[in-house]
């Protein structure tokens, strides 16, 4: 099966470079890389890579840096692995994707098992990824998880079952769910799954986010959205927008130093104000 990972990326230049390097180290190769990213500023490629690489050019934003990538890629590939540029795989991780997608033809998505996450913290260090990574797994649950859609630090998607079907676009910038709800449609046409032998650490590296305002109100208004779109649960979505605007609220107090709960805590409110007067548009923080 031949697979493609793609990175989008903005604002990292030096960490994207480590990412793709890190790559060589895999056990199966990737058969190609893409980068997509706005401009040339915010790529640089390792030389004499033992794969082709290469950078796709797309407007800023998640969703349609994803895109750009995969319209690239869905007419020559098996296997699309979307990876965050802040994703640190181990060194098997691209052997066991091909092998699940091989083993269960029901999978349509399959994602690896985080077993840091910086995105929840200050942030992890590359060197402590590796000795995670490095260190004996001592995971004792199922080898198989469904979930409703995927996390997007590590994705990778069975290309015959995309069809027609891309991003969510008015999802803008940092895109705020266009993971769930991309995958969660995937649904449809099999199982969305992590295989918990695949292993991975996410660095939750801050530079290169949006701000605490913009992201405060697409947790509001992206999750109504996508259920008034149809393509997430409201056993999901709302949920996950309870517990962000009672963590904003509570945290606002004594702030984390790495996390704007504050600026979050302002955009949770003014979401609420434009939803309750009928306002559901997520491409409403580029205003702010």
């Amino acid at each position: 099966m031949k697979l493609a990972v793609a990175i989008p990326t903005h604002g990292r230049p030096a960490q994207v470079e480590q990412v793709v390097s890190h790559l060589a180290r895999q056990t199966s190769l990737p058969d190609e890389v893409v980068i997509s990213t706005p401009d040339p500023s915010h790529v640089s490629l390792p030389d004499d890579l033992p794969f082709s690489a290469h950078v796709v050019y797309s407007p800023l934003g998640a969703c349609a840096q994803r895109n750009t990538a995969l319209d690239g890629l869905v007419d020559r590939f098996d296997i699309i692995s979307f990876l965050d540029d802040d994703f640190v795989p181990a060194d098997d991780y691209i052997e066991g994707v091909k092998a699940a997608f091989a083993s269960r033809h029901d999978f349509v998505v399959v994602m690896g098992r985080v077993i840091l996450d910086g995105a929840t913290n200050e942030g992890v260090a590359w060197t402590d990824a590796l000795a995670a990574l490095a260190a004996p797994d001592r995971w004792h649950g199922p080898a198989v998880v469904d979930h409703v859609g995927a996390y997007g630090c590590n994705m990778s998607i069975r290309v015959s079952a995309i069809g027609d079907l891309r991003f969510d676009e008015r999802l803008v910038l940092y895109g705020w769910q266009e993971d769930i709800d991309f995958t969660s449609q995937l649904r449809r046409r099999g199982r969305v799954v992590c295989v918990t032998r695949l292993r991975g650490v996410h660095l939750g590296i801050k530079s290169g986010r949006v701000s605490g305002l913009r992201l405060g109100y697409s947790q509001v208004v992206n999750p109504i959205y996508l259920i008034r779109k149809g393509t997430v649960p409201v056993s999901f979505a709302l949920p996950l927008m309870l517990r962000n605007l009672a963590a904003n609220l509570v945290k606002s107090v004594r702030p984390e130093a790495h996390v704007d709960r504050r600026g979050r805590l302002r955009g949770n409110v003014l979401a609420l104000a434009h939803v309750l007067r009928g306002r559901v548009e997520p491409e409403r923080i580029l205003d702010l």
